[in-house]
């Protein structure tokens, strides 16, 4: 059996292939046009998935969508009828709704055959709930899924039985923890679409002094969960224009004229960050915490379970996720590689396998399911860059040995160099785990700088990521957990913090990525190569990227080699280097 499941018309859109119960491949569409959070339709991806599967569109017996527009009907109608929504943003719903009711119209279209699959579609929550209860390896598990929104909702807590998904509690449409975590991204100058982290990042460079003015506008509702002050906001009244269809996803400002009479000016674009908005963002941070860690301490009040895991756009919210183990009972906290909209995909598919297998299957939990290159493709592409080798004095080098291999790049490493390293195939999710990496030494002190200006050329308070193996994390960090997707922040070890400043935070944390053989044999070979050197079991980690999606093919990671200070790349068995 074939499913093909699908986020489209969304921000992240994305695909995913299960053949016979197993998840064969899956790709954000931004890995290909090259576009940050592509929306519209994964054409690209869905060619990749096939293609990987080694099937054809018309041998899918099944299609699935993260998004079911029939879903809370009867409260749409009724919101849209009684507040007097915007117009234009009625028609653009409708004409958002029309393209997900079309799916199989745009594969016909794109595919020039008739398209025999059934299509299924998913409630957009039910899909996040899925792409982590059935992925974590839990018997049993509370769950909150946390959003902006989809389908009419913005979270839902409940209880997985290791059979039915059940709902305890949902929040719908206007309030929303990610809606209310977006506007202040906005206020502070960030507007890009997923610029949300960067408030996250900033945060520990400020105190959070406006906390009680921000609960003016973000309320604590131990019964609804919360509640947003809708007088700071403009989305509820339809006058937010937001573009879904294609290309890269856009929102207008969704807080009104009232949050900046009560809070001051906008940062605008390029504007010095200031201590204000410092502050901001740690205010914003810290209330987004405490909020959170209240809804899933309620639900398991509710439902006294030792597991929960954590989905939807806001389970990439790893410092309030870190801060769990600390402030609530839960022991085991699980959160997919790709908890966002681009997880809906394989949360859609993984639901409908479910249902017509009528029993649970259970998944590995790989986040290797992208390209891969073999050693011929290569060295084809590699010989149409001779030329510009040569002209940039660049050095190439094939070496067959993977022990060889790891042992020269972790010297490198070791030696100050900056590593851009690719290998196997590329994962799933918006985080780089080892596979599509920039790597470098976290004991040196100046290279943060180098990375952010020289080569990421992004805000200088952005951090970098510890990759760690697995068995030294609680020699290392004030915890002892499974973290294989960055997908927590933990204290380091005040005693281990000025062997480690690249990747030590303001604030003393790291986004740490745990790195055991199962998950990925290779990279785990190249960290303890690394200690073997250094004694630091961990490098850090960045994504191999310059303001640009993770690259996929091995003419990007030339290219951002080419352009940037890099120092060294390798390609699978390819060392290339600057004289």
């Amino acid at each position: 059996m074939l499913i093909l499941g699908l986020n489209a018309f969304h921000g992240d859109a994305s695909a995913c292939i299960i053949k016979d119960n197993l998840i064969i491949a899956a790709a954000e569409e931004e890995r290909f046009t090259r576009i940050k959070h592509a929306a519209g339709f994964p054409i690209n991806a869905i060619n990749f998935c096939l293609t990987k599967a080694g099937v054809g569109i018309n041998q899918i017996d099944h299609i699935t969508i993260n998004r079911n527009p029939k879903q809370k009907i009867i409260p749409k109608l009724f919101y849209a009828s009684f507040k007097l929504l915007n117009f234009n943003f009625i028609k653009n719903r409708l004409t958002n709704l029309k393209k997900i009711n079309s799916i199989k119209i745009q594969l016909e279209k794109n595919f020039k055959i008739k398209i025999k699959a059934k299509i299924h579609n998913i409630d957009h929550h039910i899909s996040h709930i899925a792409s982590s209860v059935f992925f974590s390896g839990f018997k049993n598990t509370n769950f909150i899924s946390v959003d902006g929104f989809g389908d009419f909702v913005s979270t839902v807590t409940g209880y997985y039985d290791g059979k039915n998904i059940v709902k305890f509690n949902e929040v719908q449409f206007p309030h929303s923890l990610g809606l209310f975590y977006t506007a202040m991204t906005q206020f502070l100058g960030f507007n890009k679409y997923g610029d949300e982290y960067k408030v996250m990042g900033l945060a520990p460079y400020g105190e959070p002094i406006y906390f009680n003015k921000l609960e003016e506008i973000l309320q604590y509702d131990k019964k609804k969960l919360f509640k947003l002050n809708l007088k700071y906001f403009l989305h509820h009244k339809g006058n937010v224009d937001m573009t879904w269809l294609d290309g890269e996803p856009k929102i207008g400002r969704v807080f009104s004229d009232n949050l900046i009479k009560f809070l001051g000016n906008v940062r605008k674009k390029n504007e010095e960050i200031t201590q204000f908005h410092k502050n901001i963002a740690s205010s914003t941070q810290k209330i987004y915490e405490e909020i959170f860690i209240k809804i899933v301490n309620d639900l398991y009040e509710e439902n006294k379970n030792k597991n929960l895991c954590i989905s939807g756009g806001c389970g990439m919210n790893s410092v309030a996720n870190g801060k769990l183990f600390n402030n609530s009972k839960y022991e085991n906290i699980y959160i997919p590689a790709a908890p966002g909209d681009a997880g809906g995909a394989i949360g859609s598919a993984t639901y409908v396998n479910n249902l017509i297998a009528k029993n649970v299957t259970k998944y590995l939990d790989n986040p290797y399911l992208g390209p891969n290159f073999s050693e011929n493709e290569l060295s084809n592409i590699l010989d149409k860059y001779s030329l510009e080798f040569k002209n940039n004095l660049i050095d190439l080098k094939k070496i067959n040995d993977l022990n060889e291999i790891n042992s020269i790049i972790a010297k490198y490493i070791s030696q100050g160099l900056i590593v851009g390293y690719f290998a196997g195939k590329m994962e799933w999710g918006p985080r780089s785990l080892g596979n599509r990496s920039i790597l470098a030494d976290p004991r040196d002190s100046n290279i943060r700088k180098t990375l952010n200006l020289k080569i990421k050329r992004r805000e200088s308070f952005r951090p970098f990521a510890p990759s760690i193996l697995k068995d030294f994390t609680k020699e290392w960090f004030e915890i002892d957990d499974e973290v294989p997707f960055m997908s927590k922040v933990f204290n380091i070890r005040e005693n281990k913090r000025r062997f480690i400043p690249a990747v030590t935070h303001i604030d003393g944390t790291g986004r740490l990525q745990t790195v055991s053989k199962d998950y990925n044999h290779n990279f785990y070979m190249l960290i303890k190569k690394f200690y073997e050197i250094t004694n630091v079991p961990m490098v850090l980690n960045t994504s191999f990227n310059e303001n640009e999606p993770i690259v996929c093919k091995p003419e990007e990671a030339i290219d951002c080699f080419l352009r940037t200070k890099m120092d060294i790349l390798v390609l699978e068995n390819f060392i290339l280097s600057r004289n």
